[in-house]
């Protein structure tokens, strides 16, 4: 398996993860309404000391992260922009050595992708993701990013079209928008089942000024 796979902890093909997540990021609206597509981390009653645990980590990451407000900067030392030609209202540059790393160590500097804002003259820098593994528990993402000021979010239930038919398939049924949520449902339609896709990832806000916006489950961009 390639850093590329594990990083994301993709558990399929690179091609069939890039096609799900592409349809995922064609699709706005779908992080304020989780469905069956989605699972959620419950927020946590906030303990002492997380908001500041949560401060710190904002710090943290601004400062690593704040060299690549030139996003050529970000290509030069690894991030690749995913699906770049697709029409994103957030693009993410991932770089798939610190998503290995993540699923062993984390330095809030080092997240697995940059976020950024598509503008005429090229991209500004608005957030980064942190990735765990799937397989990470509750526990072990809230040491890493408070859940009581975060939701991590996993891609559930997803139902990939026949590769032949991915040009003409029905999107209001296949997808990460679509109706079918469930594998004899996706059997009986043709497709292909994957009970979940890529990793635990939480975005992050750093540039905001409040902890509610810095760690919003997306930005707003209007």
């Amino acid at each position: 398996m390639s850093d590329h796979m594990q990083g994301m902890d993709m558990g399929e093909n690179a091609d069939t993860a890039s096609e799900a997540s592409a349809v995922h990021e064609m699709m706005p609206g779908h992080h304020h309404d989780p469905g069956p597509h989605m699972k959620m981390t419950a927020l946590r009653p906030q303990s002492p000391g997380d908001a500041d645990r949560a401060k710190l980590l904002a710090v943290q990451l601004r400062e690593g992260i704040e060299k690549y407000k030139d996003y050529h900067v970000a290509l030069a030392d690894g991030y690749k922009i995913f699906l770049p030609n697709l029409p994103q209202k957030e693009y993410h540059f991932t770089n798939y050595g610190n998503g290995f790393l993540q699923a062993f160590e984390f330095d809030p500097a080092r997240p697995t992708s940059l976020l950024y804002r598509k503008t005429k003259t090229g991209y500004e820098l608005t957030g980064a993701m942190y990735t765990m593994p799937r397989s990470a528990t509750e526990d072990q993402l809230n040491a890493r990013v408070p859940l009581s000021i975060a939701q991590w979010h996993l891609h559930t239930n997803l139902c990939m079209p026949p590769r032949d038919q991915m040009r003409t398939a029905d999107w209001t049924k296949f997808g990460l928008q679509g109706s079918i949520a469930t594998e004899e449902a996706c059997t009986a339609a043709g497709g292909k089942f994957h009970p979940v896709i890529f990793g635990w990832m939480v975005h992050v806000y750093p540039y905001e000024d409040s902890l509610d916006k810095m760690f919003a489950m997306h930005h707003d961009m209007h």
